[in-house]
């Protein structure tokens, strides 16, 4: 049965004597949260604003029926809270003074009453309301609805778990949007640059499209799983415009930024997480730890309404989130955070992976959750030591007895055929660092230094390159610390890894537990040569900035920034760009190459990518340097000479 709504203009609001609970103050002014009520059978919306509230109704009844007279009292209020404070059972006299109907509409659409969601979570900055609203969001929609949306919410098309992608890229959205609207899409950049991301942009470009909204979430999911299996991109813009077709403009803004991961209204996954626990009532610390075992939250959310959270447990060839460090500036850093001590071991650069071993079968996964093809001749050592277990670690390049640079482990990834001679060129091994599970115990909760001797008893019988695990060593000292660093980058390696000695495995989290110490492989001065237009709140400023270097009186770009300056910095170059504009593109606009700036990285690799030939891997701006001149900015000499110190360092 479709349902209809009734909005309703209240003009007073009863005393807070109508209501049980003592300090339910809900005649403060400044909230505007819709949380749903009942209404009888019925459900109803509050949103409370200064001196009035409008309360919507949303009845069970066929849309045939129309409304000759208006509910006269709201027996029942089954919610929790309203704007932050508690509320009990409503007194059967309260009634709202001068009801009368102001508007009516169809909510036919779980994907629009979603998309209507996002919208009210986006408008606040208060991280308790943002819960609030999806706790009763997911408490009161169907659980196939509400799963998803769980889902969506994290930003998400697919679970964490699921190798599948969408693979549409922005051209593609760009073209279904501009044909349903019967535009050129160059017509459409303006837009768009205004919005700063193309799922708001559609919104406003398809607001006068005539669309009735009919689709589902679990409709909505259909899609996307086609989308992924669809091959070509004529095919995944024929079902896009299919799709959009049958969408209103809330509806499309919100299905776009969700296949492009850009939902962007101030919700994290730790938010959903909370609003689980808060609408099934539910333990938060079962719901975090549910999920970062299953890496599916559509499942967690099911079991949470089931009361069975408590049957998760960690499970062999199902991969979850690795424990992160946190970054670390000095050795002092690292002595003030473990006052008695800290276990340091070398920091490999490489592929994070978790070894699963159960009887016969292997599988590697990455720390994206998906299985890792790349590397077979790992499966065998792995599968000849005794036992069922999970292993962290990391997968390098080896040769000669050390690391080699990760520019050439890169030859190695996203083959889809194994190529032999390149394989015989850049052997790899696994070094492992952590145990998670063995023969069926978890050993998530275990402390380190027990987690440590468990794996040193399991590997130390390997003895080949393919399979090792990390040395740690216990420092206390300043001078300890930056020794072992030094002995690590003489290895060839990153840095240093810090670890407390008693510490459990938290995986998916980045606190105090773990630290990680490293130092860039080298700054450049370069200078701007392109500036792009950010997304969320950088939209409308030129925050990305393509750079480059001096070559023999020419200037060839060698990589992209967009962190590392403050607001006002970004501010005050976003205004110098735009009057120094050589050439505007729409998103981008080619710049007069005079803003020099310093760049860290952590790595040079050769790429096609740029006219150098090299791009520069995670750069991220040190500092302005309106000191330096572009005549003295760094040269295409010195990027080789630092590319190939990589190889004998």
């Amino acid at each position: 049965m479709a349902t209809m709504a009734i909005k309703i203009a209240v003009t007073t609001w009863p005393r807070p004597r109508s209501l049980s609970a003592p300090n339910a103050d809900i005649g403060a002014t400044g909230c505007n949260t819709i949380i749903p009520y009942k209404i009888r059978s019925h459900s109803v919306s509050v949103r409370r604003s200064r001196g009035a509230v409008a309360v919507t109704v949303v009845a069970s009844v066929a849309k045939h029926l129309s409304f000759n007279s208006t509910p006269s009292s709201i027996e029942s209020f089954q919610a929790p809270s309203f704007c932050g404070n508690p509320i009990g059972q409503a007194s059967a006299k309260f009634r709202p003074a001068k009801p009368f109907i102001v508007s009516m509409r169809y909510l036919s659409s779980a994907m629009l009453h979603f998309a209507q969601l996002c919208e009210s979570v986006a408008g606040t900055s208060k991280k308790n309301e943002k819960v609030s609203l999806v706790a009763d969001f997911l408490r009161t929609t169907p659980v196939d609805d509400s799963a998803l949306a769980a889902l969506y919410l994290c930003g998400r098309v697919f679970p964490r778990r699921e190798e599948r992608v969408l693979s549409i890229g922005f051209s593609i959205l760009l073209r279904a949007v501009a044909k349903i609207a019967d535009k050129n899409p160059a017509e459409l950049a303006p837009i768009l640059r205004h919005h700063g991301d193309l799922g708001a942009g559609a919104e406003e470009i398809l607001r006068h499209h005539p669309a009735r909204p009919s689709l589902s979430l679990p409709q909505i999911a259909e899609v996307y799983a086609s989308l992924a299996q669809q091959r070509g991109p004529a095919a995944k813009q024929t079902l896009l415009e299919h799709t959009l077709l049958g969408l209103a403009a809330l509806e499309a803004k919100y299905f776009i930024k969700i296949a492009t991961g850009e939902l962007r209204i101030g919700l994290k996954e730790s938010l959903v997480e909370e609003a689980i626990a808060k609408a099934f009532d539910q333990p938060l610390p079962a719901v975090q730890r549910s999920n970062m075992l299953l890496g599916d939250i559509t499942d967690v959310l099911r079991l949470a309404v089931t009361n069975e959270l408590s049957s998760v447990s960690l499970q062999l060839f199902r991969p979850i989130s690795v424990m992160l460090a946190t970054p670390g500036e000095t050795p002092a850093d690292l002595v003030a955070a473990f006052p008695n001590g800290v276990l340091v071991e070398d920091k490999f650069d490489g592929i994070r992976a978790q070894a699963h071993k159960g009887d016969s079968q292997v599988e590697i996964y990455s720390r994206t959750l998906d299985r890792v093809t790349e590397f077979p001749e790992l499966l065998d050592p792995i599968r000849n030591i005794t036992g069922n277990f999970i292993l962290d670690g990391e997968i390098i390049g080896w040769r000669d007895g050390r690391a080699i640079p990760f520019t050439e482990l890169q030859q190695r990834l996203g083959r889809k055929q194994i190529d032999l001679f390149t394989s015989a060129q850049v052997p790899v091994s696994f070094v492992a660092f952590d145990l998670l599970l063995l023969d069926g115990r978890t050993l998530l909760d275990a402390p380190l230094t027990e987690r440590r001797l468990l794996l040193e008893r399991l590997l130390t019988p390997v003895g080949q390159p393919a399979l090792q695990f990390t040395r740690a060593e216990l420092c206390h000292a300043v001078e300890e610390i930056e020794n072992c660093f030094l002995l690590a980058i003489r290895r060839g390696n990153e840095g240093l890894l810090a670890k407390a000695p008693e510490s459990p495995y938290v995986p998916g989290r980045r606190g105090q537990f773990w630290m990680k110490l490293k130092r860039p492989l080298a700054t450049l001065d370069v200078v701007v040569t392109i500036a792009e237009y950010g997304h969320g709140k950088r939209r409308g400023l030129l925050s990305d900035y393509t750079f480059a270097v001096r070559d023999n009186g020419r200037l060839v770009n060698i990589g992209k920034a967009y962190s590392g300056l403050t607001d006002g910095e970004i501010h005050e170059l976003t205004q110098y760009f735009l009057e120094h504009t050589t050439e505007d593109r729409g998103f981008q606009r080619d710049v007069e190459p005079t803003i020099v700036l310093e760049v860290a990285f952590n790595n040079i690799q050769r790429s096609d990518r740029h006219e150098s030939g090299f791009a520069l891997l995670f750069p991220r701006i040190v500092r302005l340097r309106p000191d330096k001149p572009v005549a003295e900015i760094d040269t295409l000499s010195r990027v080789r000479e630092i590319f190939n110190s990589q190889h004998t360092r």
